[in-house]
């Protein structure tokens, strides 16, 4: 091969060497502009924000509560630890304070200052009460969830002006979740029958007051705060999460921290009653139900599954 050619064939490897290049480079350039734009694109289409579902299903242990009258054949019936059979015709309460837990521990509020947006009555007998749809939750994962059961004490007034619709709600003749003779709700309202007689148990929990006309001061404070872990991360942003939540009624006599004994009389010692019952007594079924916020903050609260 003569020298001319041999420059020639260099000069001609060399420039294929360099388009090869370039057509390497601009191959890398289009591929990380592609990863991008779908990066982008996810980006796009996650939304900010969606919905949350609580999902409450009322028990006596692991069979869903059916409500019914003194004699119903069909009503799921309860033991008590003490032996007690019990079933109930009426199952309301309230949830309200309701915060979202995210991995990093941060808490998102929800409506916590908003009766009507934040709070609700869950009542056995009504099934679309028993799901409660929380809106616009910011898109996160979230490992637990707290709510309260109960209204806290600094907006636990009958106030119509401030919370319309809550205050219907609570106030209607079917629900009768505020007090006759208080300024304040009902946070828990049980009816049923108890013993093989059927004698009639009437439980209601709610804070009190204390003091004289003008100068009240908090009595019992029957709000509790509930914390629940999460079995798995609810997960809020393309996907609309529901939370499956069981409230154990047979923790009602048969707590964690109380093992009761219903009694109907006239003494101040018999409890199955709100006329009858003292306030001290009214905390046995309050820290039953809902925890005493120290050694137990889940009361008969517990979550079975979370469906992403």
């Amino acid at each position: 091969m003569c020298w001319n050619s041999v420059t020639q064939w260099f000069k001609d490897s060399t420039k294929i060497k360099i388009i090869k290049m370039q057509n390497f480079k601009k191959y890398l350039l289009l591929s990380a502009a592609a990863l991008a734009f779908v990066s982008c694109s996810n980006d796009d289409d996650a939304p900010a924000a969606n919905n949350l579902t609580f999902e409450f299903n009322n028990t006596f242990k692991d069979k869903t509560i059916v409500l019914g009258d003194a004699t119903s054949a069909s009503a799921t019936t309860n033991t008590s630890a003490a032996g007690q059979v019990h079933h109930f015709s009426e199952v309301k309460y309230v949830i309200s304070n309701i915060r979202l837990i995210k991995d990093d521990g941060s808490e998102v509020p929800y409506n916590v200052n908003d009766l009507d947006k934040g709070a609700t009555v869950i009542d056995q007998a009504k099934t679309a009460s028993l799901s409660y749809v929380l809106s616009n939750v910011p898109s996160a994962s979230y490992k637990q969830i707290k709510f309260g059961l109960g209204i806290k004490t600094e907006q636990n007034t009958l106030d119509q002006t401030r919370f319309p619709k809550f205050y219907a709600a609570a106030g209607a003749n079917d629900t009768a979740m505020m007090w006759e003779w208080g300024t304040g709700y009902r946070f828990t309202k049980v009816e049923g029958f108890y013993d093989t007689d059927n004698k009639a148990m009437s439980i209601h929990t709610g804070s009190t007051v204390a003091g004289t006309e003008g100068a009240y001061t908090q009595g019992v404070n029957a709000y509790r705060d509930i914390t629940l872990s999460l079995n798995v991360n609810a997960v809020v942003g393309k996907n609309a999460p529901k939370i499956k939540i069981k409230a154990d009624f047979d923790k009602l006599l048969s707590g964690k921290i109380n093992t009761i004994t219903l009694s109907t009389g006239t003494g101040m010692g018999d409890n199955a009653t709100p006329n009858v019952h003292t306030a001290a007594q009214m905390v046995k079924f309050v820290d039953n139900l809902g925890g005493n916020g120290t050694n137990d903050i889940s009361g008969m609260f517990s979550v079975t599954s979370v469906e992403n």
